[in-house]
Order: structure tokens, then sequence, then C-alpha cells
């Protein structure tokens, strides 16, 4: 490590706040002169100064005996602070002359440092603070010299700290322990060679918890054997030791059983032990210790049950779920066992965060069996039933609600047995926002489960009047309109839409549109105030001032013909398709007569022609819809009046809705089923007559040229890496060459991104015969990054070469550069130069990350964020499939629309949605066609939508850039 060249380079280990500069730091004549002064006040400021203008790199060598002199038999506290904190920063050896450095730079003898005289002095008044009567200052003066790094002036000083192990005071003698534990883990056994056993028999008598904790901290480091052997004598007392204690003991155990599994047996009692501890950090460390070194079913159990309590007891809501990872991870070999824990798990949902919740239930979707479904789906039920009647919830909001229909709509599709059970507890939300979540899993009950039907459609038609939005209505008619199938149902169903209807007209009268608007802005207007003048009973004038509110006018019309008025199109041809159908299956039955047929035929005749009425005259957002309204209605009617397309349309009409339904069901359920066989782990490979290979002992067969298979695995697992290929060519795409190969300094950076950080290690090698001094990589950024730990100076020999670390925090999700230039003196000229250093761009790819929402959120969002940006297709891929998994792949998005490869077609529009690591949404709409020209190119555009700009213009450049190249298929 080279030699530092001045103070602000030095080793330091504190910040001072900067009050002092207030209108610049005096010169080094007058801080010299306030350091003479009688007030400690204006000694404390004078001391402050000068060590902010030595950081600052001035060298104010005059003033190391001013403070000798005045401050360093002071009894103020905080100037024997600054004290301690100016001898970390001042320069404490003798500067070597140029004629040494010149002849270590022409191949001499290493120029040695030189104590300064002074520290002589220096050393002489740490001893005196080291044996104060006042314990503060001893404790001070102990965690001060664990800053310091100098043999010389350590040296003298070990007497006094071992001194200090004996002190009556808990403050001394625990700060005296780290003081040894930091003299001896530097020079070992120069300065201190007794000092594990110093530390062993100090660990025998210590009472105080701090201290003991850093007594077993220095054998922990130093002497791995005498703290095994403190820690089996103790076994029984760990508990009392105290968190810092324990946390310490665990470090060991996955120390020691990671280098040597046959130590397990020793730690298994205090890991028991401390999986019962009252400190959650403890318990859960200790679970975590004890399922990294085994995996036996009573240890991950043990660990498991831990998790649960703490996942109950916790409030902090990172804790939560920083366990539920835990428990995730543990469901991936180990899901019987927590099939056990199911309901304790589920009772985390009374958390007020949503994101815990979907991450519960998550999990708990995984691992609930036959067994335990009911008990879940009575769990998931009474939530469901608090969220609409604890106001409380509502800090959810209808997002969780969403969250457990889902979980219920799994459970009913695997467990059929649960579904009588829950669909009816549903139906009462259909008039809620989650009332689209509800309506669809009613569709698949439904279809899938037909003993259901008709109690499932009479609790429909009972909640028809109270659902209000447009979407679930048009479903809810759909149903009728395709499973009512008896003539008690089929007539129930026709009166009862045509209750909800009314009078076969949709278009408001002028007198009902003139009260409407009346009433509309009375309301808007909100109410009104009169003021007046009155005569009090004394014969006084005052002002009277009366609000009159608007009278609210009851408005008793039913919520389908409300959304027909309002000019809904789209709802008037769902109503026309089901009354069609309903009508086309009443002349099948018997028990229905002809003349009952006829009339409901005429009635929805009726109300089809006022619906074309409605959509031609009424002006609305759905006005490009009218012309399609208009040809269904149209072909309603005729397969009512017409019977030759009656037989042509009754077949498609009545048949293919339900079958297509059905396949679509059929298909969900069986690309989940291929994705969990996906999931699934693979089966070994190995056949029960393989040999096993011990690699210990076959070393002749493979220096006789025979392969070791398990070199590969035992690489990986010494690594870390699970595919050590794929991930060193990752690594090697991560590296920027920052200089050329024929400037005096080559530079390279690895760059590694973790979330909101990124780390920089940079080579730098000196390629020239001589040597760099000062040698700084100045680095600055363009973008959302700030730069937080800059590289510090270095002096690189000849054809030398050191690794400098820079840290970068990250605070949005857009594209960054990071440049700078490479600064270094000739030490014999005295001259600077400078090397210009190649951009590093930081990619987008490394903050997104895929991720799933429903339609409904998707649109929601789609509608709400301003920022859009528009990209035009152009590539030379021809297959539609193709281009979506290339686009997907190359932006590390999810494709949220199911599509099908083995389809063919000229056309294919997908929604991708993906989320950055800063909680940042990214949409993209991709709308492509296929050209019907003899090259087959493909045309279309992808929209990218995000609530910032970033990430908007940052995705689409990306885009740009990859939507060109072939994809790897």
């Amino acid at each position: 490590m080279a030699t530092p060249q001045n103070a602000n380079e030095s080793y330091c280990t504190f910040t001072l706040a900067s009050d002092v500069t207030a209108g610049g730091l005096p010169s080094e004549a007058e801080i010299r002169k306030d350091l003479e002064d009688n007030d400690p006040q204006v000694k404390r400021h004078a001391l402050k100064a000068a060590i902010m203008a030595m950081l600052g790199g001035e060298a104010m060598p005059s003033i190391l005996m001013q403070v000798m002199k005045f401050c360093i038999n002071s009894q103020d506290k905080p100037l024997k602070k600054l004290c301690m904190l100016y001898w970390e920063v001042v320069p404490k050896y003798q500067e070597p002359t140029s004629e040494e450095l010149l002849a270590a730079a022409s191949g001499g003898p290493a120029a040695k440092r030189k104590l300064l005289p002074e520290m002589i002095l220096v050393c002489n008044a740490l001893m005196s603070d080291l044996n104060h009567p006042n314990e503060y200052v001893r404790g001070s003066m102990l965690r001060f010299l664990c800053k310091v790094k100098d043999e010389e002036i350590l040296s003298p000083l070990i007497p006094s700290i071992k001194s200090c192990l004996e002190h009556k005071h808990q403050y001394v003698r625990k700060n005296a322990a780290l003081t040894v534990f930091h003299a001896h883990k530097l020079f070992g056994e120069n300065l201190i060679p007794d000092a594990p056993e110093l530390i062993q028999s100090f660990l025998l008598s210590e009472t105080d918890v701090s201290a003991r904790r850093n007594a077993f901290l220095m054998l922990y480091n130093q002497d791995e054997d005498l703290a095994i052997e403190f820690l089996a004598s103790n076994m029984d007392d760990v508990g009392k030791y105290g968190d810092g204690f324990a946390l310490l003991v665990l470090e060991l155990t996955r120390r020691v059983c990671r280098r040597d599994p046959n130590q397990k047996s020793r730690f298994v009692r205090v890991l028991l032990e401390m999986l019962a501890s009252n400190s959650p950090s403890v318990s859960y460390e200790a679970a975590w210790t004890l399922v990294s070194l085994s995996s036996a079913p009573t240890a991950v159990r043990a660990a498991a049950v831990t998790y649960t309590s703490l996942l109950n007891s916790q409030n902090d809501n990172n804790v939560k779920m920083i366990v539920l990872e835990r428990l995730e991870e543990l469901k991936k070999n180990h899901s019987k066992i927590l099939q056990e824990l199911l309901m304790d798990m589920l009772r985390a949902l009374s958390s007020p965060n949503p994101d815990i919740c979907k991450k519960v239930l998550d999990i708990a979707m995984d691992i609930v069996t036959s067994r335990n479904v009911s008990e879940v789906v009575s769990t998931l039920k009474r939530e469901v039933t608090k969220t609409a009647e604890d106001d409380a919830s509502e800090a959810k909001g209808s997002y969780y609600r969403g969250m457990l229909i889902r979980a219920i709509h799994g459970c009913a599709v695997r467990f059929p047995q649960v579904a009588e059970s829950v669909v009816h507890v549903l139906m009462d939300f259909l008039s809620t926002d989650g009332g689209m979540q509800v309506i669809i899993f009613v569709r698949a009950i439904i279809e899938q489960y037909p003993p259901l039907r008709e109690s499932i459609l009479s609790k429909l038609l009972g909640a028809l009047d109270e659902i209000s939005n447009s979407s679930v209505m048009c479903v809810c008619l759909w149903i009728l309109g395709e499973y009512c199938e008896t003539a008690g149902s089929l007539t129930e169903a026709f009166e009862d839409i045509n209750t909800q209807l009314g009078e076969a007209c949709f278009v408001l009268k002028n007198d009902e549109k003139k009260a409407q608007e009346k009433a509309a802005a009375e309301a808007l207007a909100g109410p009104k105030m009169v003021t007046k003048n009155v005569i009090l009973s004394d014969g006084t004038y005052a002002t009277q001032t009366v609000y009159s509110e608007p009278k609210k006018v009851e408005d008793n019309t039913p919520n389908l013909r409300k959304l027909l008025v309002s000019g809904d199109v789209f709802l008037g041809s769902v109503v026309s398709s089901t009354l069609t159908k309903l009508c086309l299956r009443a002349g099948d039955l018997s028990d229905i007569t002809p003349v009952k047929a006829k009339e409901m035929t005429v009635q929805a005749l009726l109300v089809m022609c006022a619906i074309v009425k409605m959509a031609t005259i009424t002006v609305t957002a759905q006005r490009s819809s009218v012309a399609d309204c208009s040809e269904r209605v149209t072909l309603c009617c005729r397969a009512l009046l017409d019977p030759k397309v009656c037989d042509m349309v009754k077949p498609i009409m009545l048949g293919q809705g339900k079958t297509a339904f059905g396949t679509f069901l059929k298909n969900i359920k069986d690309k989940e089923l291929s994705q969990t066989k996906k999931d699934a782990p693979s089966a070994p490979t190995v056949q029960a007559d393989d040999l096993i290979h011990f690699r210990q002992l076959r070393s002749t067969a493979v220096a006789g040229g025979e392969l070791d298979l398990d070199d590969g695995s035992d690489l990986a697992r010494a690594t870390g890496y699970a595919d050590g290929g794929s991930l060193l060519s990752s690594e090697l795409s991560h590296v920027y060459q920052l200089s050329g190969f024929a400037d005096p300094v080559y530079a390279e950076a690895f760059v590694t991104v973790r979330d909101y950080d990124i780390s920089l290690e940079i080579l730098v090698i000196n390629r020239t015969p001589n040597t760099l001094a000062n040698m700084n990589v100045e680095l600055s950024t363009m973008g959302d990054m700030k730069i937080v730990e800059r590289p510090q100076s270095q002096t690189l020999g000849p054809s030398d070469q050191t690794t400098i670390r820079a840290s970068i925090k990250v605070s949005s999700t857009e594209t960054g550069h990071i440049f700078g230039t490479i600064v270094y003196e000739d030490p014999t000229t005295q001259e600077k130069f400078y090397i210009n250093l190649n951009d590093i761009h930081m990619d987008i790819m490394d903050y997104i990350r895929p991720s799933t929402c429903t339609d409904e959120v998707f649109r929601s969002m789609w509608a709400e964020f301003e920022w859009e940006n528009k990209v035009a297709i152009s590539t030379s891929i021809t297959d539609l499939t193709q281009f979506l998994n290339h686009i997907v792949k190359s932006t590390n998005m999810k494709c949220l629309t199911p599509h099908d490869g083995a389809e063919k077609g000229s056309f294919l529009a997908a929604n991708l949605y993906a989320k950055s690591v800063f909680g940042e949404d990214a949409l993209v709409n991709l709308s492509v066609e296929k050209k019907e020209d003899s090259a087959g190119e493909l045309a279309g555009y992808i929209r990218i939508r995000s609530k910032t700009q970033g990430i908007a213009l940052s995705l689409g450049d990306r885009i740009t850039m990859v939507q060109r190249g072939a994809s790897e298929q």
C-alpha cells in the first residue's frame, strides 16, 4: 500500500461539523495564538480549525508543539476528545528526502520512515491518560488507541493497556479488551504475544455483558480453539451473556461447521437454546444458521417455527418481509414441513401492509393441500368479510380484496370440494370495487361445476339490481344468457332483466333531461347562503346568515337502465344478445307455451329497437361502437324474426359460446400444469449403479488421464456459482476498458450493480519505468447518480498495479454515464499529466425486474401515466411470435398477454410489464402486423408509458437498439 502523502489521504475515521469554516478558516498564526488562550472554548474552536485545515491538505507543522504545551494537560473533556482526533490526523513520521526518493526509484533500498521526536512526548501524554483516575478519560483513550496503526506508538503503552483489563469500571474494561484485540490483530506476536491467554483469563472472571462480548470477539478472530473451549465449558450460560455474545457464537458456529462438518454435533445444543431467545435478532440468526448447516426435518421444523413466531410477533414491515423470504426459500425443498405451519403463517394477513399480505398469500397458495384447504378457505373468507365490515382495512384498499378473491379462486379450481362454500360468500361483493374479480371467478365456477349452476344463478339474479359497474354487468348478462337452461330460471331471468330495463325507451325526454341537468347544477353549486337583517327581542338589529342545501332527489332508477340511458352502447349489444338467447332457448322448452315465448320475443324486439335508437341519438364516448352495435342488434332481430336465419344462427349462439369458454379454461389449466412441471425440480440423472467418485482418492486416475466428473460441481461449490460459465461471461460483460493499451496508465473497471448501489473496482497498471506519485482517478456522473466514496490517491511504482474502489448511489431508473480522468505527477519534474477515460454507460436493464399485474390494474395505470414514448418497429425478424419473444428477452419484461406460438396470423398485440428496483412501473404495448408483400416485413409501433420521463426514454432507447437484432432462437 502506498504511503499517504498528506493528512487528507491518511487513515481517518471521523467527520467534523464544518461550523468553524464559516467565513473561512483562520491562518496558522491565528490558530497558534488561540491555542494559548486560557478559555477552553477558544482552544476547542482553534483545535477544530487546525484539524479541518489538515484534513484539507495543510501541513501546519508549528501547531504540534502548541497543542502539546497548552492542550495536552487540560481537564476539559471536549478538548481532550479533540486532541485525540488531532493525534489521529497529525503526520507522525518524517517525510523522506528527495535523495532517498530518487535512490528508491532507481532501484536502491526503500525509503524508511522515521518517527518524529515530538511523538515521544505524545506517547507520554497518552500513557498519562491511560492511567488517569477518571474512567471516562481512560475509556476514551482506549477507544482512540483502537484507531492507531503505528507499532512504535503502541509499544510503550501495552503495560498500561493490560492494567486497564483489571479496572473496576466496565466501560474501561470493555474498551481495553477491544484495544488488545486491535494490537494483536495488527502486530501479532510482536507487541502482545500472550493476548489470547490474557483474554481467556479475563473472560472467566468478567461479569459485564459488553466487556465479555468484546473479549470473545478477540478470541473468535485471533484464537478460535480457545473460543471453542470457553464456549464448551459455558454452554449453559450462553443465554445470559447478552445478544452480542450470542451473535458471535452463531458466527463461530457457521465458520467451524462449514470448515469441518463433523463438528456440528458440538453446537446443536446451543443452537436450539438460541432459537427460544427473547431477542428477535438472535432467534432469527439461530434459525438461519440451523437451516444452513442441516437439512434434517427436525432442524428445518424448529427453524420454521421460529420464523413463523417472528412473523407474527414483529411490527416492523422490513423484518416481516425478510422472514417471509426465508420461509419462501424453505418452501422450495421442505414444503411438507411448512404445510404444518400454514395457519400460523396466515395470521400475518392482519398486517396493514398489502405487500406483506401478497407475499403471505403467494407462499400459502403453493403449499395448500386437500388436508388444510378447508381451514385456509375459511380464513380467507373471514378476511374478505372483514374488508366489507372493517373501515380500517380500507388502508389496504381494493387491492387486498382482489388478492383474497384470486387466492380463493385458485383454491376452488384446485379443490372442487370448497367451491360451493365460497362462491355464495364472494357474490356478496359483486357491487364493490372488486366485483370484476368476483364475477370472473363465478363465471369459471359455473362452467366447471354444473351442480352449482342453479344456486349460483338464483343468487346472481338477486344481486343484479346492486351491480353498477358496466363491465361486471356485461359478464353477468352473458352468464344468464348461456346457463339459464330450465324453464323456471329462464323465465325468472327474462323478467328480472326487463324489470331492470324498465320502459323500452332509453332516450331522455326534454323535461327529464332538463330536470337532471338542473339537479346536477344545484349539487355542483353547493349550499346557498342567504343574509338578511332581523330585529332582536331587545329592539336591536342583527345580521342573520342562513345556509340552504338543495334537496336531495332520490333516484330509484335501476342501475342497468341508468347505464343504458347514459349511452353505454356496448352494454346495449350484450343485453340484446342475452335476450335473444333466452328467447331462442324458450322456444325449445316444452314447459313454456308458444304464447309466452311469442310475448318474450316481442318484448325483446322492443328493447333492441330502443337500444338502437339510443345508440343513434345519444352522443357518448362510445360513438365509434355504434355501427358494430347496430349490426349485432340487427342480427339478433333477424334471428328472432326470420326462421331461416334462426336455423343458421341458433346453434352458434346457444352452443359455441359455452364450448369456446370451456376450451379457454382448459387451455389455462393445461398451461398452469405445464408451468408447474417446468418449475418442479428435475429428477437426478445419476443411475443407481453409478460409481461414487471421491476426488481425494482418485489422484492417480486423474493423473492417468481419466476425467473426474466431480471437478465441475466441486468448483461450483467452492466459488458459489451454480453455473460458473454463464456467470463468468456475465461478469466479463460488465468489465469496461477505460484507457488505451498505448497510454502510460492502463485502466479498466469492473462494475457491480446492487439495486441502489453501483460498485466500481478500477484496475490501474503503470506501464512506464517511472514511479507515478499522487495518482488520482477523478470521477464524475451524469444522471441521477451520486458518488458516495471517491477513489483515494495512490503512488505506483514502475510496472506496478493496484485496484481502486469507488461507490455510487443511484436514485432513479434512467440511463446514466460515468466519466473521469486519471491525474498523476512525475516525482522528478513535479509535472502533472492527465489521461481522459472512456465513458461507462449504465444500462437500464440492471434496474428492471419482470413483474406481473392484472389487466384491470394495467389499464388503470396506462390511463394514469402521462409519459409516453412511441417507437416505430424496424427489424429484420419476420415472425411475429419470434419478434415478441426477442423484445421480452431483451427488455427483461413480463408478457401479460397469453399467446400460443403455434397460432398463425398477420397481427399481434401484447402488453408487457416490469418494475424497477425503485418501485417504478414500466408499461409497454406492442402492436405489430406482418405486411402482405413478398418480403413479409413487420410494421407497427411499440408504446412505452411510465410515471417518470427517465424510464420511458431509457426503455425506448433500449428497444430501438435491440429490435434490429435477430433472436437467438
